[in-house]
């Protein structure tokens, strides 16, 4: 199989498992609150991580690693996975999951806004246009097939649960900003993505245990109850990582790569309504072909124009 071929069937294999998070949050979180699915979660990502160090025969640098660059590892651990997943499960338990997921396409529109500030970089028309158009997907999404009611969105008319849904939803807003300040931090680290990653997870875990242990409790009424822990930990957080970092490194071109990412939340509602049994809203649909039109749009029109 050729290098290209190889790079697809990567990024095919991440895009599953990145379609089946939505689904996998929300079962998780009928069993463990967000504090021991984050704990539980790092706990297993950070096992796979470190056996994948020593199956690679580079665990022994990992402590050289660490105290060379050890600023950006504790602010990066702390912030990923802790604090980010703590913001995106706490979303995900007052949203339906058909709402939740598509907004966390948007952290590419923040990481732009977010670039001029911290890194200099030039804005252009075209990312003004697709924020637009991304940002009114979200307004359409959060509608959930009431078009009428957006003028009562602050009364909670566009959710069951009222004013619930209106945090998740800036809750899940915010980790859009989380996870683009988390990229801004890491453009510069030199280090190979792996070893980076894993460090950030050896970090993360004693921080999540604590946070576990003072706002919640590590202690959970069955072992079955950790199922979703092991996959979110496995296959979101460290697997998926590891197998999109190997496709874009086989890749001849890393754009058309890349693009693969888009087939994802189309398959993720089709899950999310077959596996949690929603009904998905028309409005779902028109908002994520907002979000993912916009995303498409600065890519190409946005590129072209910095160029």
């Amino acid at each position: 199989m050729s290098r290209k071929n190889q790079a697809y069937l990567y990024g095919l294999a991440t895009v599953l498992l990145w379609s089946t998070v939505g689904v996998a949050f929300k079962l998780a979180l009928k069993h463990l609150d967000i504090f021991q699915l984050v704990f539980y979660a790092t706990l297993f990502a950070t096992l796979i991580l470190l056996g994948l160090a020593w199956f690679r025969g580079i665990i022994h640098t990992l402590d050289k690693q660490f105290f060379s660059h050890w600023k950006v590892t504790l602010i990066s651990g702390c912030i990923n996975p802790v604090l980010y997943y703590l913001v995106l499960f706490a979303a995900y338990d007052r949203l339906p999951a058909q709402v939740a997921q598509p907004i966390n396409y948007t952290w590419a529109i923040v990481l732009t806004f977010l670039s001029i500030f911290f890194l200099g970089q030039r804005i252009t028309r075209a990312d003004f246009i697709a924020a637009f158009v991304c940002y009114a997907g979200v307004v359409v999404i959060a509608m959930q097939g009431q078009w009428p009611s957006l003028h009562n969105f602050g009364a909670g008319a566009m959710f069951s649960d009222g004013e619930g849904a209106g945090l998740g939803l800036l809750l899940a807003i915010l980790s859009t900003f989380i996870w683009a300040t988390y990229w801004i931090i890491n453009v510069r680290d030199e280090r190979e993505p792996s070893v980076a990653v894993c460090l950030n997870f050896v970090v993360a875990l004693p921080v999540s245990f604590f946070a576990c242990l003072i706002f919640s409790s590590p202690v959970v009424a069955s072992t079955n109850h950790l199922i979703g822990a092991v996959y979110i930990g496995v296959a979101e957080m460290a697997i998926a990582f590891l197998l999109w970092s190997k496709a874009l490194k086989m890749a001849e071109n890393t754009s058309r790569v890349s693009n693969l990412v888009f087939i994802s939340p189309f398959i993720s509602l089709v899950l999310i309504h077959l596996i949690l049994g929603e009904s998905i809203h028309s409005t779902t649909y028109i908002g994520l072909l907002l979000i993912v039109g916009g995303l498409l749009y600065q890519q190409y029109r946005g590129v072209s124009q910095r160029d």
